[in-house]
């Protein structure tokens, strides 16, 4: 029988978020995915190294690639160093894979990656969302509900 999986993602250190995704897409879904690296490359996320800012995922062959993550060469690294905006391979259950993949052949959706972490059992993850672009008026909607939260947390802060 196969282990029930944890509700939240088991976050003990956080490498990189990506805080522009949820101001840019409706975020519909997030999955949990392993991601494949190299030696050097675990090493310069350990020393907290790396952006996935402006990177996004895409399905091609079954199988999901993390394109356009920055992940610095090591700087105690030698000649077999890696290359640092390679694809990288995420690694997702196949049931996993189809759904994103129908999502985004069909709806029209996009992968972003919202964070880089590791968990407590040290393996290198990536919060990977399934998300849809948001539009300017979107955009100004949760600006102005943002400023309303701040407004009244300021409020209840001196009545209270």
């Amino acid at each position: 029988m196969a282990r029930p999986k944890p509700t939240t993602f088991d976050k003990k250190k956080t490498v990189a978020e990506n805080r522009r995704a949820r101001f840019d897409y409706h975020i519909e879904d997030t999955f949990e995915a392993g991601i494949a690296l190299t030696g050097t490359e675990v090493k310069s996320l350990r020393f907290g190294e790396g952006s996935i800012a402006e990177s996004y995922a895409e399905v091609k062959n079954g199988e999901v690639w993390l394109i356009n993550s920055n992940v610095p060469e090591f700087s105690h690294g030698n000649r077999f160093n890696h290359e640092p905006k390679r694809p990288r391979k995420l690694l997702l259950h196949e049931r996993e894979i189809a759904r994103l993949h129908g999502a985004v052949e069909r709806k029209g959706m996009t992968l972003v990656p919202l964070s880089v972490y590791f968990n407590s059992r040290g393996r290198a993850k990536v919060e990977l969302a399934l998300a849809k672009g948001k539009q300017a008026h979107d955009k100004r909607q949760t600006i102005k509900d943002r400023d309303w939260k701040r407004d009244q947390a300021r409020i209840m802060r001196d009545r209270g």
